[in-house]
């Protein structure tokens, strides 16, 4: 390793991630009508890839405000059972409001780093992840967590970006931030929201963390608002990662960048409204039946 070359820091990373987290908790839970027509139909597919069905026993890591809780929560019925999970104790309280305003009882929230899950082995018969997967700093010890506390022909889905080409909405404004704030490429082994959308990429950390089965799919997910300044409004206050870049510019600075991505992304205008582009993917992996 040379010691010249900056490394990727895990734990600073999951401290700065748990905080912003804890900040944005707020808006997260404000834009959930927007969240859940943006990523309805993707997480549907999800379920649908994991075979979700009625009486089992389902964990959600990195669950958010926990709206695919809520989707798994009704397909698994009454016998039942979601447990939601996440690093952000704030985020998981509107999780919890947001399934007794629904009327649903069969959802437990619990503080929990999806990287050390503190489950029996064999406790589910799905894990899910919708748009987590990609954060953790290392993405193999989480499949591994996830593998074990599956039950034997028990699947773990995931949904993720797929690349930045595919998903100009997120990755423009990233590439505005990193070269206004003059940051540096992504660090090896750095976690971010393009790690597992190469091609064969994620299929290859399934792999590598035991699961069999897989399967993968792409889905366009298009990001609908009135207009660019709207979806602006919605990054700005919703993805503290995009803040996080810009922590070392001054106040004056940030707000620039953030009129350079709104000008940006009024390429995405149509007469119809704003139409940012996503393509987000859905792997699936198995437990073996030992």
């Amino acid at each position: 390793m040379d010691p010249d070359i900056p490394q990727f820091d895990p734990i600073a990373y999951k401290k700065t991630t748990h905080r912003q987290w804890q900040e944005t908790a707020a808006a997260w839970y404000r834009w959930s009508p927007t969240l859940n027509k943006w990523l309805g139909k993707t997480t549907e597919r999800m379920l649908e890839m994991a075979d979700i069905t009625s009486g089992q026993y389902v964990l959600d890591i990195a669950a958010g405000a926990g709206e695919q809780s809520i989707a798994t929560a009704k397909k698994v019925g009454v016998t039942g059972y979601v447990l939601a999970t996440d690093i952000s104790s704030n985020i998981l309280a509107f999780a919890k409001q947001m399934a007794q305003q629904a009327g649903i009882d069969n959802i437990e929230t619990k503080v929990m780093d999806g990287e050390n899950l503190k489950l029996e082995d064999g406790t589910f018969d799905a894990v899910i992840s919708r748009v987590g997967l990609i954060y953790f700093p290392d993405q193999q010890k989480a499949l591994k967590e996830m593998l074990r506390v599956l039950k034997p022909g028990g699947k773990m889905a995931a949904i993720v970006y797929s690349t930045p080409e595919r998903n100009k909405f997120f990755s423009v404004p990233v590439s505005i931030i990193r070269n206004r704030a003059k940051l540096p490429p992504p660090l090896p082994g750095q976690p971010g929201p393009f790690s597992l959308g190469a091609e064969g990429i994620i299929e290859k950390a399934f792999l590598q963390a035991g699961f069999t089965n897989l399967k993968s799919e792409l889905v366009e997910a298009p990001l609908l608002f009135e207009s660019a300044k709207e979806c602006l409004r919605f990054e700005k206050e919703s993805f503290g990662a995009l803040h996080q870049m810009m922590s070392g510019l001054s106040g004056p600075e940030k707000e620039a960048v953030w009129k350079e991505i709104e000008i940006a992304l009024q390429e995405f205008e149509t007469e119809d409204g704003f139409w940012g582009p996503c393509e987000m993917l859905v792997a699936v992996g198995e437990k073996c039946v030992q």
